[in-house]
């Protein structure tokens, strides 16, 4: 019989693989709704098939997979109810990093290079690497918190945010415009201008929201059967 340590190292093991497929699922490497390979995914991290379903476990505590019996695990696909918690919670944590935000804090510097880093790929056509670089972006404002609980924490709000974009056909209308107000928000955070920096961050996350939702609902429309 395995014994306590050995018990613990597989559980260690489990949460880092959870993590690295979380970080995977905000990259856009799966798709919502895709069934998730246990011989591959096993293979591919050099682990058993029981560690692996401990991580898809712990995934699937968080929301981001859906365990089907006698079918197996599937990415999960936020619906709007999810969408309005997430917002939620964004409020919450980023209004906070913004008010823990100090000068010359090394994430300030880090937000200024991700949206550069975003105008690049915007002026490449590349759509999907905005969008990461986005989430990077807001990832790095919580950081201002020096918050590992809160970071963490913010981590599974992005896994759950990217599961919502990958139902949407087309995300360039949604990631296009907040290149322009990322930037303007970290010059306010740059210049210490903290209170317009939070009703910029109030006004961009109301306008993200409301453009989340009104897509997702045109996607479940066009996904209803005519007739």
């Amino acid at each position: 019989m395995p014994d306590a340590r050995s018990k613990a190292d597989d559980q260690s093991l489990a949460t880092q693989v959870a993590t690295t497929i979380r970080e995977m699922l905000i990259d856009g490497a799966f798709e919502p709704r895709e069934k998730l390979s246990e011989q591959q995914i096993a293979a591919q991290f050099g682990i058993s098939r029981n560690t692996l379903r401990e991580a898809f476990r712990l995934l699937s505590s968080q929301g981001l997979l859906e365990q089907i019996p006698n079918r197996g695990a599937f990415v999960a696909a936020p619906g709007e109810a999810a969408v309005l918690d997430i917002y939620r919670v964004r409020h919450v944590i980023q209004r906070g990093a913004v008010l823990a935000a100090t000068s010359g804090h090394p994430a300030l510097a880090r937000m200024r290079d991700l949206v550069e880093q975003a105008e690049a790929a915007r002026s490449d056509g590349d759509w999907q690497r905005v969008g990461t670089l986005n989430m990077e972006f807001h990832r790095t404002m919580v950081e201002l918190c020096d918050s590992p609980r809160l970071s963490a924490s913010f981590d599974l709000v992005l896994a759950e945010l990217r599961l919502v974009f990958g139902q949407l056909n087309d995300t360039a209308h949604l990631h296009e415009p907040y290149i322009a107000l990322n930037t303007a928000l970290v010059s306010l955070l740059e210049a210490r201008k903290i209170p317009d920096a939070i009703s910029q961050l109030e006004s961009y996350l109301l306008k993200s929201e409301r453009a989340v939702l009104g897509a997702l609902q045109r996607e479940r429309i066009k996904s209803q059967p005519s007739g």
